[in-house]
């Protein structure tokens, strides 16, 4: 771990929207917050790296941060971390790729574009990460909650 982590620090945005880091005695920094675990674990190990990808803060949890740090960071990552959650497979425009996947979402009814069945891919024996033809990637959090006909239709391109 980053000696530096250890170090207490402050948070703001500059006029351009990012985040800024202040340390006692250190010049400020702009940082990006990053998840380890953005699937398993997404609010547990962050790291505050700097333009030049350096970690200057390691985060354990964010709930253990105060109000007005924790919500500069949630909100930051939300803006960049966009991962539609696939609730249900409407229909799809054919059992080969490329094929268009009519879905609903978390964030509402979306179309995605699959190019090939590679774009599929297994992040654990229940979850998947699916990527569209635009580079958007749909996540599909437990197979097991999908109902009958979504999972018939996954199963044919796994």
């Amino acid at each position: 771990m980053n000696p530096e982590s250890q170090t207490p620090f402050t948070l703001s945005q500059d006029t351009f929207g990012h985040l800024l880091l202040s340390r006692p005695g250190q010049p400020d920094v702009i940082v990006t917050p990053v998840r380890s675990f953005p699937i398993s674990a997404p609010d547990d190990c962050i790291s505050l790296v700097d333009e030049q990808a350096q970690e200057q803060v390691w985060i354990a949890r964010l709930q253990d941060l105060p109000d007005t740090l924790l919500h500069l960071i949630a909100d930051d990552l939300a803006q960049r971390d966009f991962k539609p959650e696939v609730l249900r497979i409407q229909r799809t425009s054919g059992w080969t790729t490329p094929c268009r996947w009519d879905i609903d979402t978390d964030r509402g009814p979306a179309v995605l574009s699959l190019k090939s069945e590679d774009d599929i891919r297994r992040l654990s024996a229940h979850a998947l990460l699916i990527a569209d033809a635009c580079g958007i990637h749909f996540l599909v959090r437990d197979l097991t909650a999908l109902d009958r006909a979504s999972r018939k239709i996954l199963d044919r391109f796994l």
